[in-house]
């Protein structure tokens, strides 16, 4: 632990940002959007890149003696497995190290700090996007899409951050940043034979990976997307060896990220969406299944509940939009209550959201029409958007869900614990009446959004924690849960990483060699335990239900 008092004066000496103690400063980093709760002693906002070098290098030089000492990297804050919280030293990003960089080809370099909602029309001003932003798209920021290795609603087609990431500046355990790009050949010859930190880190990385290739290969998840663990799998493929794949959903266990360059892809503008309202989910798993040849760049999800939460609170949504776009907005919602009518006083139980992309009109009328067909065999109500006004106001309500269920539900906690397992989608018929079945048993009240066509679902629990009988549910419930899932070849976290929720159970997903390899990974790039600790791999049940929250203040 932090001896604050002792510290304060020497961190100020330190750097040339800012050092914050405040009472409400600490209240405010004592949580992120999970479910747990970790008073730092201290937090600071670098100013620039010395800042950072400075602070990896104090913690260092005091770790013997202050084994509790560490540093935790945070940017918006909106992590949901305890990622950016810890009790000790918070790095905060967003106040200085938000620069975004110019287009160049196609790529495109930020900060940490820098919001998504602000790197995403630099692009578009030049035909381009970075296709796998987050639902939490208007809040969120480029360290937090790096640190957890981020999708969203493009995943489907697109992948994740992994994919996008050619290169990062990394503040190692030495204390000086490093640039870290994908090395083949005579670059990673020469990088191997180097002798400096990052040289090490090469080297012990190669013989890791090289030894234990086939291995590795064979217990790689069987799913589209995963941020369990490292990324040993895809890290080295017998010619280049890329240390962003491992630091890209670390959650900041193996430096401190300070910028980070990506590659984008051609917008395609032209897009059409049809809306499928589902009286029931007795068939969503065979009406994915049905769905995915026809190869949709989305198809997402959100429930009866999130439907609910929009309509009720519809006018917060100005805080998002602005005022003239709220009010199109409101506008454009008359015509759906036409297809909401049939359902009263029940509403859909979930909405499906499948959108195409196409170089012509011609190519996505056809999709479209081919999910009407597919789709006739099924008690569902299929809807197509009439233009992007119409589309919008679903894929906001998709968006917030998460938002809304945060802000605005009274003496109800959002307990993210099962918020983002993936299973195959082959299994889905059978998969999702045994999970509707655990969730009933516990007599939960939950959401369910997601990447349904991933297999990825985001199912929230709203919550009284300051009741123990409440909190006494997650355990059992998330035992129960996980076994599940990796009955049927899944993993834990398609998006939202480990963290304090699912660190402790990584060990039922991999065997105990895998395990070993992720511990030799960390100890690698941080054998004194700097970056992030009790986080991923060193994260046990024990320590993380110890700091489950209790109260919503």
């Amino acid at each position: 632990m932090l001896h604050k008092f002792k510290h304060l004066t020497a961190l100020r000496a330190v750097i040339s940002g800012d050092v914050d103690e405040s009472r409400q400063t600490l209240k405010k980093f004592s949580h992120d959007a999970s479910l747990f709760e970790l008073k730092p002693q201290v937090v600071v906002y670098p100013r620039d890149t010395e800042d950072v070098e400075a602070l990896v290098r104090y913690v260092a030089q005091r770790k013997k003696h202050e084994p509790g000492i560490s540093l935790t990297a945070r940017s918006g804050g909106t992590d949901m497995s305890g990622g950016s919280i810890n009790d000790s030293i918070i790095m905060a990003f967003d106040r200085y190290f938000n620069k975004i960089g110019r287009v160049h080809g196609n790529t495109l370099s930020a900060q940490p700090g820098v919001y998504y909602h602000d790197f995403e029309p630099v692009t578009l001003a030049s035909g381009l996007i970075m296709p796998s932003y987050p639902a939490s798209r208007e809040i969120c920021m480029i360290g937090g899409m790096v640190a957890n290795n981020a999708g969203g609603e493009k995943s489907l087609v697109y992948g994740k951050v992994e994919r996008y990431v050619t290169r990062t500046k990394i503040v190692l355990r030495d204390g000086k940043e490093y640039e870290i790009e994908p090395l083949t050949g005579s670059k990673l010859k020469a990088q191997l034979a180097d002798r400096s930190t990052l040289g090490d880190i090469y080297r012990r990385v190669y013989r890791l990976l090289h030894a234990h290739h086939k291995l590795i290969a064979a217990h790689r998840p069987k799913v589209s997307k995963n941020s369990t663990g490292y990324n040993i799998f895809d890290a080295w493929d017998g010619k280049t060896l890329d240390l962003n794949k491992l630091i890209v959903g670390s959650q900041g266990t193996l430096g401190i990220v300070t910028e980070a360059t990506f590659r984008l892809v051609e917008n395609k503008p032209l897009t059409g969406m049809c809306v499928v309202f589902m009286p029931n989910m007795d068939n969503l798993g065979h009406i994915i299944n049905d769905l995915l040849p026809l190869k949709p760049s989305s198809l997402e999800s959100f429930d009866e509940h999130t439907l609910k939460f929009a309509f009720r609170f519809f006018f917060t949504f100005h805080r998002t939009l602005g005022w003239k776009k709220f009010i199109l907005l409101g506008l454009s919602f008359i015509p759906v209550l036409d297809k909401l009518i049939k359902y009263l006083p029940r509403l859909p139980k979930l909405i499906l959201l499948v959108e195409f992309e196409g170089e012509t009109q011609e190519e996505i009328d056809k999709k479209i029409e081919e999910v009407t067909y597919r789709l006739s065999q099924y008690d569902v109500e299929v809807q197509r958007a009439r233009d992007k006004k119409h589309e919008e106001k679903f894929w906001l309500m998709r968006r917030e869900s998460f938002n809304l269920l945060r802000k605005n539900v009274k003496k109800k906690h959002t307990a993210p614990f099962i918020d983002d397992l993936v299973v195959p989608p082959k299994h889905l018929p059978d998969f999702l009446p045994q999970l509707t079945a655990i969730l009933e048993r516990y007599e939960l009240l939950y959401t369910v959004a997601g990447h349904v066509g991933d297999g990825n679902f985001h199912i929230i629990p709203l919550m009284d924690l300051t009741k123990k009988s409440e909190r006494d549910k997650i355990p059992g419930c998330l035992r129960e849960v996980t076994e599940l899932v990796l009955k049927y070849e899944g993993s834990l976290s398609g998006e939202h990483n480990d963290g304090m929720i699912r660190g402790p159970f990584l060990g039922d997903m991999y065997p105990a060699e895998i395990i070993e390899i992720f511990r030799e990974i960390k100890q690698i790039f941080d054998p004194q335990n700097i970056f992030n600790p009790h986080k991923k791999i060193d994260a046990t049940w024990e320590y993380s239900s110890q700091h489950m929250r209790k109260s919503f203040e």
